[in-house]
């Protein structure tokens, strides 16, 4: 792989990091600033709906800046809200800090990523996403637990200067490895935004939406499952969740080796594969050996989601892929908000400790039914394999083709 996606794969370990890690110090946090678990919660979900927003936001203020200046100025808008972050005098201002790192790590997740493929054969795009993708699964087994012992045992102001030095390690990198790279010219906010008059385009962002809330609508209620219902011990929570992420580590790869294969059955297998899994807690949840195994094998199959269902989004964006990417980047937002809450009313409702599992197996089907479907349309047009051209400016007259100069 070019070196540029090893630094490009720093940035996505920096912004998983940050994004999870306050749930572990969150009661050092509160306990700081005089205030309540709930309300310093809320810097986990401004954080996601920063990203929400701050994605698509800034790629589309950004269209007509050169991809490599756009690159290094949001990695240093997410050095600055980590390092206000880092030094705030109060809640309030460590919310802002938040919101600086959430919308410039959404944008430069989406930009990143569709960056990425311009650095490899046209057949090798969706491992490019793929090992940008890594730099998130590698911050769920390493970034976050990491953060949370230093957060811990030498104040939480660690864990975001930690975030902030790793932000800037992938600012040099970017800076030493990434070239300028071509664009056409006469591209702007209003032809970016075409590409979501395609049905497909938004057929990809609902089911990354619907096909990545199972993750958490499943492993936000797990502490009580490996309690209560494999009867295992309160320290075997963690060891499960590092199942979880390891089974990451070697889905996220998987994915997107399906991708270059085919990329709708690869994406239809993994779906289905985290809808039969997410049913299969029912009885796997009942021994704390049978529940490792089920959690480790639900890491493999979400992770592999990831990038069947980035590339996609990417291959239908023809000219737009930042933004559409960037778009892309809030659905798998929007996925990590909806299952956490339909999950918790589940709950709420009395419907039992592992009712979420069965929310999960809903949300996993409804995306098989989406891609199902455009599958489908694409077997009658002729391309089952979803292989329209990833890279369309590669085939751009000549014209098109100027290279970014500095200043434009």
């Amino acid at each position: 792989m070019p070196l540029v996606l090893i630094s490009l794969a720093a940035g996505t370990f920096a912004i998983g990091t940050t994004e999870f890690v306050v749930a572990g110090i969150l009661p050092e946090i509160a306990a700081e600033y005089g205030t309540s678990l709930p309300a310093a919660g809320s810097l986990v979900s401004v954080y996601a709906l920063g990203m929400v927003v701050g994605a698509p936001l800034l790629t589309a203020l950004t269209v007509r800046m050169p991809r490599k200046g756009l690159i290094l100025g949001l990695l240093a808008l997410f050095v600055a809200g980590n390092l206000v972050s880092a030094f705030a005098p109060s809640l309030a201002v460590l919310v802002v800090g938040r919101v600086m790192s959430a919308f410039a790590g959404g944008a430069f997740a989406g930009t990143g990523i569709a960056v990425a493929t311009r650095f490899v054969p046209p057949e090798k795009k969706a491992r490019a996403v793929a090992f940008v993708f890594m730099g998130l699964s590698v911050a769920n087994v390493v970034g976050v637990p990491l953060g949370t012992v230093v957060g811990q045992n030498l104040g939480w102001r660690y864990a975001f200067l930690i975030v902030t030095a790793i932000g800037v390690l992938s600012m040099a990198g970017v800076a030493l490895t990434m070239e300028r790279l071509p664009r056409p010219q006469g591209t702007g906010l209003g032809g970016e935004l075409a590409v979501f008059r395609k049905g497909e385009v938004w057929a990809a962002i609902a089911a990354t939406a619907l096909g990545w809330a199972p993750m958490l609508a499943v492993l936000t209620y797990i502490a009580p499952v490996v309690t209560e219902v494999a009867g295992g011990p309160e320290t075997l929570v963690a060891g499960i969740m590092l199942l979880f992420g390891a089974g990451m580590l070697a889905g996220t790869p998987l994915g997107g080796r399906l991708a270059e294969r085919n990329l709708f059955q690869g994406l239809l297998w993994a779906l289905v594969a985290v809808a039969a899994l997410s049913a299969s807690f029912t009885f796997m949840a009942r021994s704390p050996l049978t529940l490792a195994v089920a959690v480790a094998a639900f890491g493999v199959a979400t992770s592999a989601t990831l990038p069947l269902l980035q590339t996609w989004v990417i291959g239908e964006a023809a000219g737009a892929e930042g933004l559409a990417s960037a778009a892309n980047i809030s659905a798998f937002n929007i996925g990590n908000a909806l299952g956490p809450f339909l999950g918790g009313a589940a709950v709420s409702a009395g419907l039992g400790r592992l009712s979420p599992s069965w929310i999960a197996t809903g949300l996993a089907a409804s995306a098989v039914v989406v891609v199902g479907l455009v599958a489908a349309s694409r077997n009658r047009s002729g391309d089952p394999a979803g292989t329209a051209d990833p890279e369309p400016r590669r085939n751009l007259p000549a014209q098109s083709r100027e290279p970014e100069r500095s200043g434009r």
